[in-house]
């Protein structure tokens, strides 16, 4: 079997180096038009540079088809425009792999809010504007990949990186409304979580781990959950040859009778509640009041509980 963008047209944002850069000259490797966006900042977001230009340069170089964008994912005109600019040129969307991100790194002691609103501005909200910038153009064309970037900071947490956290965390949650949204109109929606030595972990990682990590041994997993036969609502987390899925899961319910729902009560039966046991991944959020009625229905009876939340 081989994975091919032939007659695709793909917009990788952030990527004028690291992890983007590499998405871009896969892409291009395998038949798609890209469009290589990159503000071209530092990884705290500030300055700019002409690093999607070089990709293109690249990119043709080895026989590819690219165009330069350097516009901000959190500007929604740019992104409109960029959109735009590519229907015309190739006649439509069909790839989007949001990348582009930023690190402003703090105990939250010492976060600022407005260290904490720029990162949720930049990986959240303008994943958001760039995906809105597509979304009509996919639903016309009955098609769409995208690709949102969490980590395993949004998954599972880590010090110092409160904001990122929240946003990479968002990035999940947005994915997993949209893929319901988009499915009637062939929009596959998933979440990588990478792991990868970049200009925004240089010095995070120990040289010989840099190394190990390096970028390109995520892009299988990327491509791959943006190619035609992708998943959707998949959670995947790639680097240094590793790949792995994640899953936002629940419990059975443990339904209370009235005279036991109290605070009390409710810690009389914590062990119960909290229990890793009977675990399962909801497809939609209807699920959680599915299993609460299903608890409420083995303590009732089914003739005396709603089958339903909706009536």
């Amino acid at each position: 079997m081989t994975i091919d963008f032939k007659d695709k047209v793909a917009i990788v944002t952030g990527a004028g180096g690291g992890l983007g850069r590499e998405y871009a000259l896969e892409l291009a490797r395998r038949g798609a038009k890209v469009v290589v966006n990159d503000l071209g900042g530092a990884r705290d977001g500030t300055g700019h540079s002409d690093a999607a230009l070089k990709v293109v340069e690249e990119i043709e170089a080895a026989g590819g088809t690219a165009v330069s964008n350097g516009g901000s994912v959190t500007d929604y005109e740019q992104m409109e425009k960029m959109v735009a600019d590519a229907k015309q040129k190739w006649g439509g969307v069909h790839v989007l792999i949001n990348n582009a991100g930023v690190l402003r790194d703090r105990t939250f002691a010492k976060m600022t809010p407005e260290d904490f609103e720029f990162v949720l501005k930049v990986h959240l909200t303008g994943s958001t504007f760039v995906t809105k910038a597509c979304w009509e153009l996919m639903r016309e064309q009955a098609y769409g990949r995208i690709l949102m970037t969490a980590s395993s900071t949004g998954l599972f947490g880590n010090f110092g990186q409160a904001n990122y956290g929240a946003a990479k965390l968002g990035l999940a949650g947005l994915t997993k409304t949209l893929q319901l949204e988009g499915a009637k109109y062939n929009i596959r929606v998933n979440t990588l979580s990478p792991v990868a030595g970049t200009r925004m972990t240089e010095d995070l990682f120990p040289e010989q781990a840099f190394k190990l990590f390096d970028p390109k041994n995520v892009v299988p997993a990327a491509l791959f959950l943006v190619s035609e036969d992708a998943p959707t609502n998949a959670i995947v987390g790639a680097g240094a040859g590793g790949f792995h899925s994640a899953w936002v899961m629940m419990n059975d319910a443990v339904w209370l009778p009235e005279d036991e729902r109290t605070v009390e009560g409710f810690a009389a039966n914590w062990e119960a509640i909290s229990a890793q046991t009977n675990l399962r991944a909801p497809n939609s959020g209807s699920e959680q009041s599915g299993a609460i009625l299903t608890a409420m229905q083995k303590v009732l009876g089914a003739d005396a509980a709603p089958s339903s939340a909706r009536g």
